[in-house]
């Protein structure tokens, strides 16, 4: 069985924990809600079996590299962060309808690699050749994956605080009976954002060092560089704004949500539509 096989079984893997994770909105049955953690998990690990046996079929075509080099094995890998930290979450806080906003990103993200990106193994180019590219590469996605989170749990957060001015509460048994707490909420995404931001600092120092490595300087306003950045100061300001402001509830979220976008266009917008020392990302 070879990895594209088995990443198009974690693509069905996880759209089926989705539609599960529908069906416990639903069924409000907390067994379906269970079924769609464990589909989640099922996915996940087949997922890591994938990624290893395609970092074995890079050794065996003679490129020996890590399966972080190109655009379709970067977003698999990020599919692969967004499911960890969701299931570190998951069976940490047992809010199971956390997974129908979170499990889709995941989800879009193996269907778009499968089905769209160019899925052959290519020899690394020269600036990617060092160890610096698994170092960058693994702690920013971490960071990308748990603001993926907070961004899911914050739509949650404005979803229940919509129905509720609208009178949701009223209805006993309802749909918000299956989301946290609107305070549960908030404190989860803040907690998100609490391991997402040392991984994304973390990662844009082990950037700077590959740089230096690569091209003879830490820093250079390259259009990524400059990206990152910017949401490194969108999460730094979510924090400081909590921490000294007393930032809660609907703009925290808002804010997250804010900063997740902005990590998605510093990911793909910045590799797709701007040139740079970066573009070997396209």
């Amino acid at each position: 069985m070879s990895s594209s096989m088995l990443f198009n079984v974690t693509m069905v893997t996880y759209m089926v924990s989705t539609c599960i994770f529908f069906a416990f909105l639903a069924s409000r049955s907390k067994a379906v809600g269970l079924a769609g953690s464990y589909a989640a998990l099922f996915g996940f690990l087949v997922q890591t079996a994938a990624i290893g046996m395609r970092w074995k079929e890079s050794y065996d075509q003679g490129h020996g590299h890590a399966p972080l080099s190109n655009l379709f094995e970067s977003v698999v890998f990020f599919s692969w962060t967004i499911v960890l930290i969701f299931l570190f979450i998951d069976f940490k806080y047992k809010y199971r309808a956390i997974g129908f906003f979170v499990m889709p990103f995941a989800l879009f993200g193996m269907a778009w690699a499968q089905l769209s990106l160019d899925s052959n193994i290519e020899p690394l180019v020269p600036a990617l050749q060092s160890n610096w590219l698994t170092y960058h590469v693994i702690t920013c996605f971490l960071g990308y994956a748990a603001f993926a989170v907070a961004c899911g749990i914050s739509i949650m957060y404005l979803i229940r605080e919509s129905m509720e001015k609208g009178g949701g509460n009223a209805q006993a048994g309802g749909l918000l009976s299956m989301f946290p707490s609107i305070r549960a909420l908030d404190d989860l995404n803040y907690k998100a954002i609490m391991i997402g931001f040392p991984l994304l600092s973390l990662g844009i120092i082990t950037g700077a060092a590959w740089a230096n490595y690569a091209w003879g300087t830490y820093w250079s306003w390259d259009p990524k560089e400059t990206w990152s950045l910017i949401v490194w100061f969108v999460y730094a300001a979510f924090l400081h704004a909590r921490i000294t402001r007393g930032w809660v509830g609907r703009r925290a979220a808002i804010l997250s949500v804010i900063g997740f976008a902005a990590t998605i266009f510093c990911y793909l917008g910045v590799n797709l539509f701007l040139s740079g020392l970066h573009s070997y990302g396209k």
